[in-house]
């Protein structure tokens, strides 16, 4: 199967879990988990209308940045961000998804303010309280919310999970569920808007969607099977 094929098969995917859901398809973005793609493969997706694409790793994406330069791709960063590696992401990612601590929160709001722009962020939550994984834990939520809400260069759109993985994807439905409860809690806490939900990927996303996903990150249905 080609490239176009596959993003089509996916796409479609997408549309029929909103019509389950009742949503508008135009609200969910499909991203392109590209960890170990190469830049090759990236702009042939990219041709057949593929825009949005997720790394990993800083280098990485420094890579490929600027081997596609010539594309108007929207960069995310989506993988837990080293704060030494902030830095590498100024000015050319639209959003990071992995905002989990204090620390980092510092170091996006220095080099923002240093490169004269609001950095975009998803707060990352443990929805699974798993040890392996980033993100801030639940009941710790609230109170990374508001010391990220203090920085002037720093724009907070929503939350991101990597919930634990179940072979049946309806079990990890109730983690999809809780983080969409947990930002109705900071809407109503923080009065403020929230637009965006980051969960799902290759072998949960209708799911997600059908619990409120707004961004997908999909990596092997996209690409294949890959050696990390």
């Amino acid at each position: 199967m080609g490239e176009c094929e596959r993003l089509q098969e996916v796409l479609e995917r997408i549309k029929r879990a909103c019509d389950r859901a009742g949503r508008d398809p135009k609200g969910v973005t499909l991203l392109g988990a590209t960890k170990t793609v190469p830049p090759e493969r990236i702009r042939r997706f990219y041709e057949c209308g593929l825009k949005v694409f997720g790394e990993n790793r800083a280098q990485e994406f420094l890579r490929k940045y600027e081997a596609l330069k010539d594309l108007a791709i929207d960069w995310h960063f989506i993988g837990r961000l080293q704060t030494n590696k902030v830095k590498y992401l100024m000015g050319r990612v639209s959003l990071i998804h992995s905002l989990d601590r204090e620390s980092l929160a510092d170091e996006i709001q220095k080099r923002a303010q240093k490169a004269g722009i609001v950095q975009e962020v998803l707060i990352e939550v443990n929805v699974g309280g798993e040890e392996t994984k980033g993100g801030v834990d639940p009941e710790n939520l609230k109170r990374l919310t508001e010391y990220t809400l203090s920085k002037p260069n720093i724009r907070v759109i929503g939350l991101m999970a990597i919930p634990p993985y179940r072979e049946d994807p309806e079990e990890v439905r109730p983690y999809f569920a809780r983080l969409r409860d947990l930002k109705e809690e900071l809407e109503r806490e923080f009065s403020m808007d929230l637009p965006h939900l980051s969960m799902g990927m290759s072998h949960d996303f209708e799911v997600a969607v059908e619990e409120g996903a707004t961004i997908v990150r999909i990596g092997t249905l996209l690409f294949g099977e890959r050696r990390y």
